[in-house]
């Protein structure tokens, strides 16, 4: 039968029985594709769906046990719709931080009753809490330290009292400085050189980069006995 010689609507349900015996054609071979996978995979097979059968023939060597564990396997449940969380409402600040209050006073048209002109009295105050922070103050610190001398003769010569411990000796920076230095560096990621230009917009002082290396090698050295009883007691475990 030419279809292109018959009318539209002859060409039309000629199309469609086609359509029809092909989609049943389809059926059958997915069946006999199925019965197939049934028989090579075993019994189990026979309750899996085509999915887990396609997956099992791709495996290259798979077990009557896996077979038997798929079948068995629970089908997967759609995941429900997730529920939307009330919001928790504003974050409250942590209570160990030190509160520094500031009462702002109402203005003075505002601390006169609108009724009789008598001034008003305060019966409380509106809260509210924001973080907030102070620059860092650099500052130079003087240590002055007594010098004595007998007054009444001079063979007792002259007694000063003892200069604390420094890390860095007869050096410009503090205790201080040199410990938020390596702190900086190591808990922070704050590169030295990014420390040098702090230094100097900040305090107005030009301190090198070396000079701040030579800071965290100091430290360094200072905390060799702490990493060699770290590493002895790292090694003495199982």
């Amino acid at each position: 039968m030419n279809v292109a010689d018959t009318n539209p609507q002859a060409r039309i349900a000629y199309l469609e029985r086609e359509l029809h015996w092909a989609q049943l054609k389809i059926q059958l071979l997915e069946e006999k594709l199925r019965q197939r996978r049934i028989q090579m995979l075993g019994p189990q097979s026979e309750t899996l769906s085509n999915l887990q059968l396609e997956l099992l023939e791709a495996e290259p060597s798979v077990t009557g046990e896996e077979v038997e564990a798929e079948a068995a396997r629970e089908a997967i449940a759609r995941k429900p719709a997730r529920e939307r969380k009330s919001h928790p409402g504003r974050q409250r600040l942590p209570e160990n931080l030190p509160r520094v209050e500031e009462v702002i006073r109402c203005a003075e048209p505002d601390c006169r009753c609108t009724a009789c002109g008598s001034e008003t009295e305060v019966i409380g105050y509106d809260e509210s809490e924001q973080l907030d922070v102070e620059p860092a103050r650099y500052f130079v610190r003087v240590t002055k330290r007594e010098k004595r001398a007998c007054p009444s003769c001079e063979q007792g010569g002259v007694k000063a009292a003892p200069l604390p411990e420094r890390i860095i000796e007869k050096g410009l920076a503090s205790n201080r400085v040199v410990i938020e230095t390596v702190v900086g560096k190591y808990c922070d990621h704050l590169p030295l050189y990014r420390q040098v230009a702090i230094l100097e917009r900040e305090a107005g002082l030009e301190i090198g980069r070396v000079t701040l290396d030579g800071w965290v090698m100091r430290v360094g050295e200072l905390l060799e006995p702490v990493v060699a009883g770290m590493r002895k007691d790292l090694l003495g475990g199982t």
